[in-house]
């Protein structure tokens, strides 16, 4: 973990896949947070903190990572709706290659949506060598969203 400054010259912890992003159509969440490290960031919209407490904590463990929750969703329940409602993206770090025996392989990023993601069996998931590594929401499907 290395230390940054942020834009006002603040330290910053580094974190890999614990940082929030927005531009002006997404809101880019890292995968390793939890949904209670996230619902203390203060970087965090109000709205989406709003719609983890009210809508995804009612079926979801606020110790359950985004990274562990995507990996493991089915296209049913009441978190994959929200999510869905929300017209999310997932970027996936996809095993390409295998080089060798016990090798590592070469990896390449890909983002796919919430309803295919869910919809590729744990297993598969396994054999492919995924790794979530972000979440992307829209921001006009956030707005558009009643708390």
């Amino acid at each position: 973990m290395g230390i940054f400054r942020d834009a006002i010259g603040e330290k910053t912890s580094y974190e890999p896949y614990k940082y929030i992003q927005t531009d002006t159509a997404v809101l880019y969440i890292g995968a390793r947070y939890t949904y209670e490290e996230l619902l203390e960031e203060p970087l965090l919209p109000f709205k989406m903190k709003a719609v983890i407490a009210q809508y995804i904590l009612k079926e979801s463990d606020a110790g359950n990572s985004l990274e562990s929750e995507l990996y493991h969703m089915k296209d049913s329940g009441f978190v994959y709706e929200t999510y869905r409602q929300l017209k999310c993206r997932v970027k996936v770090m996809e095993l390409k290659e295998k080089k060798g025996r016990g090798g590592d392989g070469e990896y390449r990023e890909k983002v796919y949506p919430l309803e295919r993601l869910s919809k590729i069996p744990v297993t598969e998931k396994e054999e492919r060598g995924f790794v979530i590594t972000e979440l992307q929401i829209s921001k006009l499907s956030l707005m558009g969203f009643t708390v």
